[in-house]
């Protein structure tokens, strides 16, 4: 008798794509979107390349291209921002070829094989690798050095992490410690890393990125970080702009004596800024402020355009030096100037919140606040708390409060004896001290500015300095467009891997918007009807551009008997445009 076949209990994968069957015949959608328009970036970053030579051996258990693998990651959170267990589910609506793989290989994308595609990266991450693709980068897209901005974040981790708490080493690599730090996302009870960017001023590109310990400073940051753009740069004259933690006498020394450029805001705890404000404060008349330019909005009102002045900016004509040598410009904005008065009524008004709160418990029957030594802490705790320990005068008051209590215990009567006791009781009274509010209001919009150029105007540095936003928007972009954080991955080795994945997708992200608007301007076409109803947006954003072509779709008909019909659904006038405006090959979006 014959030995019966054994059957493979290997499940067969499933072919991608949306079916439909009738009458003999079968439909078979797929998604297209904007993959088209992000593989464009794509190939000209060379990422799916530069992966495949830098990544070691793929493992065989992924059974998968691992370069494929991250590559398609970094689609799906431009598009989709699925977490890593629903990325083969999202995949598996798309047509094959625009994710680099065969239509078996979607099958596999679960989140085992896709964490283990980040291991693989974890491997292999280093500053070459990060490095490798910012030249390519650079020089395919052609990005201006000249002027670079540094800033920091924090990525905050639901979790104890306690096996990540200190640095270790993963197959001979270093892991960094998910610890508790100085949180930029006002979570202190969240551990963290430390997410550390530089971009370009032309057109905000990430040019380099690194992750460091949960409890870094930001401080300790920037030297190494100069060397790495000194080295890519190939230069030392770019213009390095960064935060008031890069104002160390060694962070500035150090870039000074290699020819470096820098501009930073200069610290409140700086002996030069009390000095400066001090000065104000008993001889405002003494300085004197030359306007340098105005800022003004546009609003299209019933076809009219109305302009409104935002801010006016002004700088002493009083240059100092900082005790280091280095330019010292003072600069007072209108703008800033608001925001800072209502940041101190927000201040205020949180502040005397608290103190009523806490003068109700002070009240209480049941109040543990008998000792004057327990209420003082908690006063000046709520004033450092909201930063306005010079602006409260709050006074503390004592009173001796009469009790009785029954001598014996039961029900009392007519015959029952009591005891007085005097209890001490607190409250609390404050008020606003008018000297110190009007000293306030007189510094409101101050603002210190220091760099070792000397050939810049006090304007120049300023228009660079008021360019760093520009980083603050990716940072933005990372954690709300992407949705970097919180995370919810267990691996130190992954969450490093990770967010290098991410520093790829703010790279493509900015790239499209970069390469859109520059399309624009030498087109002469000052906006696109990218919102709803067709209004103008003379900004165009990735997310905007995107969502645009969500529902473009690729059908495939299968009669019996005959080669397949593939159909494309027609792109709109707006789709074409930007298709156009692009460079990118209308067949992109055909069979």
């Amino acid at each position: 008798m014959a030995k019966k076949k054994k059957q493979s209990s290997r499940k067969q994968p499933v072919e991608p794509g949306y079916v439909a069957s009738f009458s003999g015949k079968t439909l078979r959608s797929y998604d297209i979107g904007a993959l088209p328009i992000i593989n464009y970036i794509l190939e000209r970053m060379r990422l799916s390349d530069i992966l495949q030579q830098c990544l070691p051996t793929d493992d065989s258990r992924t059974q998968l291209p691992t370069h494929c693998g991250l590559v398609v990651l970094v689609r799906n959170i431009l598009v989709s921002r699925e977490p890593v267990y629903g990325v083969g589910q999202w995949a598996s609506g798309y047509a094959p070829d625009l994710l680099d793989l065969r239509y078996y290989e979607v099958d596999l994308l679960n989140d085992d094989r896709v964490g283990r595609c980040l291991d693989r990266l974890f491997d292999a991450l280093d500053d070459d690798l990060v490095m490798t693709v910012v030249r390519q980068v650079i020089d395919e897209f052609q990005i201006n050095l000249d002027e670079l901005h540094n800033d920091t974040t924090t990525v905050s981790f639901f979790g104890v992490y306690s096996e990540a708490e200190e640095e270790s080493r993963v197959r001979g690599r270093r892991t960094l410690a998910i610890t508790f730090g100085h949180s930029k996302d006002h979570r202190p009870d969240l551990k963290q890393l430390l997410y550390i960017l530089t971009v370009s001023e032309d057109g905000g590109v990430p040019i380099y990125f690194t992750s460091s310990n949960g409890n870094t400073t930001d401080d300790t940051t920037h030297r190494q970080t100069w060397d790495l753009l000194h080295e890519l740069v190939g230069r030392a004259d770019f213009l390095y702009v960064a935060d008031c933690k890069l104002a160390t006498s060694e962070n500035m020394n150090y870039i000074a004596r290699q020819q470096g450029r820098f501009i930073t805001v200069l610290p409140r705890s700086r002996k030069e800024d009390q000095q400066f404000r001090k000065r104000l404060l008993k001889k405002p008349d003494s300085i004197r402020w030359d306007e340098l330019y105005t800022v003004s909005k546009e609003t299209i009102t019933k076809g009219k355009v109305f302009k409104q002045t935002v801010d006016r900016l002004s700088v002493s004509a009083d240059e100092t030096s900082s005790k280091e040598g280095y330019r010292l410009l003072w600069y007072h904005s209108s703008k800033k100037a608001e925001h800072d008065a209502q940041r101190r009524a927000r201040q205020l008004q949180r502040a005397t919140r608290e103190l009523t709160e806490l003068r109700d418990r002070l009240q209480g029957p049941k109040t543990r606040f008998r000792e004057r030594s327990k209420v003082d802490p908690e006063v000046e705790e709520i004033l450092k708390k909201y930063e306005v320990e010079s602006l409260l005068l709050v006074d503390v008051l004592e009173q001796q409060k009469p009790t009785y209590r029954q001598v014996s215990k039961g029900r009392p009567n007519k015959n029952t004896k009591y005891v007085k006791e005097v209890k001490k009781q607190f409250d609390i009274s404050w008020s606003i001290d008018p000297v110190r509010l009007a000293e306030a209001e007189s510094l409101d919009g101050i603002f210190p500015l220091i760099t070792n150029i000397k050939e810049m105007t006090a304007e120049e540095v300023l228009r660079a300095y008021k360019r760093q936003p520009i980083i603050e928007k990716r940072f933005s972009q990372l954690k709300t467009d992407f949705s970097v954080a919180p995370v919810y991955l267990k691996s130190v080795t992954r969450i490093q891997a990770l967010l290098a994945v991410y520093f790829f997708v703010l790279i493509v992200q900015t790239l499209l918007e970069r390469d859109l608007r520059q399309a624009m301007e030498r087109a002469n076409i000052e906006s696109l009807p990218l919102y709803p109803e067709g209004r103008a947006c003379r900004r165009p954003t990735t997310r905007k551009l995107l969502d645009l072509f969500d529902g473009v779709q690729r059908h495939q008909l299968t009669l019996s008997g005959r080669e397949p019909e593939c159909m494309v659904t027609q792109l709109s006038p707006s789709q074409k445009q930007i298709v156009k405006l692009l460079g990118i090959s209308a067949k992109s979006y055909r069979e």
